[in-house]
């Protein structure tokens, strides 16, 4: 009896060992993150500042020249790494340079865009020259929190693309060189006959949430090639954003 009493306990704990070498040990997997449904920044709208680089010193923009631009973004999160995401949409751009006293020749029949000031003869006291673009931005993202896009630290950087729609230039107040009104009207004036149509621009946003500061460099030329300088626009300014 106890012979078979010892056979029996060393069976048992051999078909123990045995069994705990068979268990195999399951990683534990890292829950997936489900982002169909965030809001990341579909929907953009940027109030900032223009200037004309490369301008020449005798064209003198005067008081708030400004960028007011709308876009429509999808964004696509990385499957690999949630916090990056590409995205990409339509939008229009649209940049106001205003001068006081000055010439803005958008139509004239000349090879060359002539602005000029006019401040010792007749002249508008206010013209804003406008330029209308459809663009295409082009972004690269970075979310810190991408559950929580509306509370994170965000960072983007990309191009856009775009085809001019219109530009024309609003002239206020007809006026002698001593500043009296002659007549107080508005006049209108459109013509793409001096401008690249087509434009590249670089650009880059930073925030937190909803808001953020963006910066935009034109890389094209705003005149045709012998039209003027090679004057390029940028923009400094705020960008609000959600959906």
């Amino acid at each position: 009896m106890k012979k078979i009493a010892l056979v029996s306990i060393i069976c048992f704990v051999a078909s123990s060992l045995f069994a705990q070498d068979s268990v195999k040990i399951v990683p534990k997997k890292k829950p997936a993150i489900d982002l169909s449904g965030r809001a990341n920044d579909h929907f953009l709208l940027q109030l900032g500042y223009t200037g004309w680089a490369g301008r020449p010193d005798t064209i003198t923009p005067s008081g708030f020249s400004k960028s007011i631009n709308v876009y429509f973004m999808f964004d696509f999160p990385f499957k690999t790494n949630p916090k990056l995401s590409m995205a990409f949409g339509p939008g229009i751009s649209t940049d106001n340079i205003i001068f006081k006293e000055h010439f803005v020749g958008i139509r004239e029949n000349s090879s060359v865009f002539q602005i000029s000031d006019r401040s010792d003869t007749n002249h508008f006291r206010k013209t804003k020259l406008t330029t209308v673009y459809l663009e295409a931005p082009v972004e690269f993202r970075y979310t810190k929190d991408p559950l929580n896009p509306g509370k994170s630290l965000k960072f983007a950087i990309g191009v856009k693309v775009g085809t001019m729609l219109k530009a024309y230039t609003k002239s206020k107040d007809w006026q002698t060189k001593s500043d009296a009104t002659i007549n107080s009207y508005t006049q209108k004036e459109a013509s793409k006959q001096y401008f690249n149509t087509t434009r590249l621009s670089a650009h880059a946003r930073i925030g937190l949430g909803h808001f953020s500061l963006y910066g935009s460099y034109q890389i094209t030329t705003l005149l045709k090639d012998g039209a003027g300088a090679e004057i390029r626009p940028y923009s400094i300014g705020i960008t609000l954003s959600g959906l």
